[in-house]
């Protein structure tokens, strides 16, 4: 297949109608924080996990039967009629009033995160195998509809409803996102034309889904739990996390999240080229190993811990004779016994000048203060003076938005090497394939921020969502490990054994 102008103008319209749908997608992230934030409602924390949750919900467990429709009848039907529908149900978002009517509306404009399942399978059969990677790439440019929301919903909210005066005029925003999709949803129609995979048409719903019986399938689906699951829930997760965290407005939160989800967007088409060149299997191993360490360090949280430290005790019984800056005498019936203590040094009780500059490292003070007076009678082993260890980490907030900012970047190229997969191992079956790998990663963006909210609430830790990421990446690093082993095996068993014996040779210190 050679890649046309009409290839091209599609891929243009595809990757336009997902940034819309995505930018819809993730509205509840901006609109449910701003709504609690001001006092609208007053929902907790597991009732907004749930409210980011349930539009991510639909859009997943929707992919598959979406891809299974485009793979029979084509992109344009189905895209078009995706997106109409979801137009209804944005507009209903803003007429309701109360916890109920969030969560069935957003089960109705969930449906436009099955867009992606769509769009995977409608660019496709545009384009030739050695440059799908590259198009789709460019396709999941789209993710950044996500990053548009978190910057400018809460502008347009500011703006609609003049800084908070009228709160009630929340409710233009879903009806402006539902415009857009109207509008789009008719563009779509007037602008693209439909094609569909030749073998597609011969085959029966049952003989599609024959490709899920392959574990191959479901270990995607995992990798794409985590990068895109992942992305789309810490891209609505973000933005209570810096209003609550470190006491910003919902807009600047928003600000801020976007650097997280700009350019997970935008690099996706990177990613594609990336896979193209070097292999999607070696681009996994990276963007698997830098989660990990990044995920590391954003675990530890913000804190300002007081604890017991080393104290100073008697050496022998008998009565405190003076007790100085740094040093403690005891009368003892062998004489008198000086017995030192560190005293505490100035500026140790300087938390609050310490949010002040930038610390990248926890700091800690310790002292020893006197529990003894003059003229006290003591016995042995008695505590003259109690140690305090005071540990303050500040989690600069730029440290740890650069930190985000990187799993932002290699979730975007992950996301791409996911999807790079499958028209190598299914090229017939890209639309089922990559709808069931869409409703796991879907099913991430779902479960992860109800799971937050949970985590959240029962140890009371914001940093509890990157120690969830940390154990889910290391699966997935295990499972990529043992397959690449058992496949080297199965094809060079030799070359494997040549290779360990070097290397239990290498540590016996033998040649």
């Amino acid at each position: 297949m050679k890649e046309t102008g009409k290839s091209w103008s599609i891929l243009a319209v595809n990757t336009l109608a997902f940034t819309v749908c995505f930018m819809c997608w993730t509205t509840n992230g901006v609109l449910v924080t701003y709504l609690v934030d001001n006092g609208v409602f007053r929902w907790t924390p597991v009732q907004i996990g749930w409210l980011i949750g349930i539009p991510v919900l639909t859009g997943s467990i929707t992919r598959l039967p979406v891809g299974l429709l485009t793979d029979k009848y084509g992109g344009r039907p189905v895209y078009g009629m995706l997106l109409l529908c979801s137009a209804v149900f944005m507009y209903l978002e803003g007429e309701v009033n109360s916890y109920t009517g969030f969560l069935l509306a957003g089960l109705g404009f969930g449906l436009t995160g099955a867009s992606f399942a769509v769009g995977i399978a409608y660019t496709s059969v545009w384009f030739s195998k050695n440059k799908q990677g590259t198009a789709l790439g460019i396709f999941g440019v789209g993710n950044a509809g996500s990053a548009i929301t978190s910057m400018g919903a809460p502008v347009l909210l500011n703006y609609f409803t003049q800084q908070g005066v009228h709160l009630d005029q929340w409710r233009q925003l879903p009806r402006l996102y539902a415009l857009c999709l109207l509008v789009t949803g008719i563009l779509f129609f007037l602008f693209t034309e439909n094609r569909v995979a030749p073998s597609a048409t011969k085959k029966s719903f049952a003989e599609l889904l024959v490709p899920l019986k392959y574990p191959r399938v479901w270990r995607f689906g995992l990798y794409y739990f985590l990068v895109f699951g992942g992305f789309v829930a810490l891209a609505q997760w973000l933005i209570p996390y810096y209003v609550n965290v470190y006491g910003m407005t919902v807009a600047t939160a928003g600000l801020m999240a976007a650097i997280f989800s700009l350019p997970s967007g935008v690099i996706r088409a990177l990613g594609g080229w990336m896979s193209d060149k070097w292999g999607a299997r070696a681009v996994m191993q990276w963007v698997l190993g830098l989660c990990l360490v990044s995920f590391a360090l954003l675990i530890v949280p913000r804190m300002d811990i007081w604890s017991p430290g080393s104290g100073v005790m008697a050496g022998l019984a008998g009565t405190i004779k003076d007790v100085g800056e740094d040093t403690i005498t005891v009368t003892t019936r062998i004489g008198d016994r000086v017995f030192p203590f560190k005293p505490r040094a100035a500026g140790t009780d300087t938390t609050l000048a310490e949010e002040e500059g930038m610390l990248i490292f926890p700091k800690t003070a310790f002292w020893q203060e006197p529990v003894v007076a003059a003229g006290e009678q003591v016995a042995k082993k008695q505590l003259l003076a109690r140690g305090v260890t005071h540990v303050y980490f500040q989690a600069n907030v730029w440290i740890f938005t650069f930190l985000v900012f990187v799993v932002g970047i290699v979730m975007g190229i992950g996301k791409a090497a996911v999807y790079r997969h499958i028209p190598d191992y299914f090229p017939e079956d890209v639309g089922v394939v990559g709808g069931m790998v869409g409703v796991l990663g879907g099913l991430g963006g779902f479960v992860c921020p109800i799971m937050f909210g949970y985590l959240l609430s029962y140890t009371g830790l914001w940093t509890t969502c990157w120690m969830f990421f940390l154990g889910l990446t290391a699966v997935c690093l295990v499972w990529m490990h043992l397959v690449i082993r058992r496949m080297m095996q199965a094809e060079a068993p030799l070359a494997v054994k040549h290779i360990e014996a070097n290397v239990f040779a290498d540590i016996r210190g033998g040649d």
